[in-house]
């Protein structure tokens, strides 16, 4: 089950049950009751595809393993993805969650990666401190309502987390972000003007099968 399955039973039901569903994927209270349920999502789970699924858009644009980037798991969750990371040799990463519950069972499960209780909106590391960020769907659990003229409070959410990132990458930094939201919406969130280049791949599993976008944000 993915994001697309979920949100579109949301879609099913009246307008606001829509609006209010989405809505509380940017509190960490709901956050902390899914992953303290005793179930095999709250375990291990990837709102977005697979690692497997996505390892070709990642081996294609990190730096290798070798050169030891530091990395910046943003909203971490419960994937996979920083653990199938350190497989492929990447040892300096860490991955941040504001849902203090989530981070505790991850630290558990893997304890050589740095996890830490933290807002993305808030990010407490000093400027420039990571070479690579990785946001696998968290900027979309961020954004509910119209994307044609977002409510303000999603906004103001965004332009924080955006520009905490902007600020957390060293200069060449790399901002790999993936999601299943179309382009046209994503893009007037996320262009900062002489901060980085910007440039999305569709990615896709088949044909047949929805297809979901990478971008590639390099810091100037």
């Amino acid at each position: 089950m993915d994001i697309l399955y979920q949100l579109d039973r949301i879609s099913a039901v009246e307008p606001k049950m829509v609006k209010d569903s989405l809505e509380e994927l940017s509190h960490p209270e709901y956050w902390d009751m899914r992953y303290g349920l005793d179930n095999d999502d709250a375990k291990a789970f990837d709102w977005l595809r697979h690692f497997e699924k996505i390892r070709p858009f990642m081996t294609k644009h990190l730096p290798s393993a070798s050169a030891g980037p530091s990395i910046l798991h943003l909203g971490s969750g419960n994937s996979t993805l920083p653990a199938d990371l350190e497989q492929l040799g990447y040892d300096r990463q860490t991955a941040v969650d504001f849902s203090a519950v989530v981070v505790a069972n991850m630290q558990a499960q893997h304890p050589s990666i740095t996890w830490e209780t933290m807002d993305i909106r808030h990010l407490t590391f000093s400027d420039a401190s990571f070479d690579v960020c990785i946001d696998k769907a968290t900027l979309d659990a961020m954004l509910y309502g119209s994307l044609w003229d977002p409510p303000n409070d999603v906004k103001t959410n965004v332009k924080a987390y955006v520009d905490e990132v902007a600020r957390a990458l060293k200069p060449g930094g790399l901002w790999l972000y993936i999601t299943w939201r179309q382009p046209h919406f994503i893009k007037p969130l996320i262009t900062r003007e002489g901060v980085w280049s910007l440039e999305v791949e569709t990615l896709s599993d088949g044909p047949g099968m929805f297809e979901y976008f990478g971008f590639v944000m390099r810091k100037r």
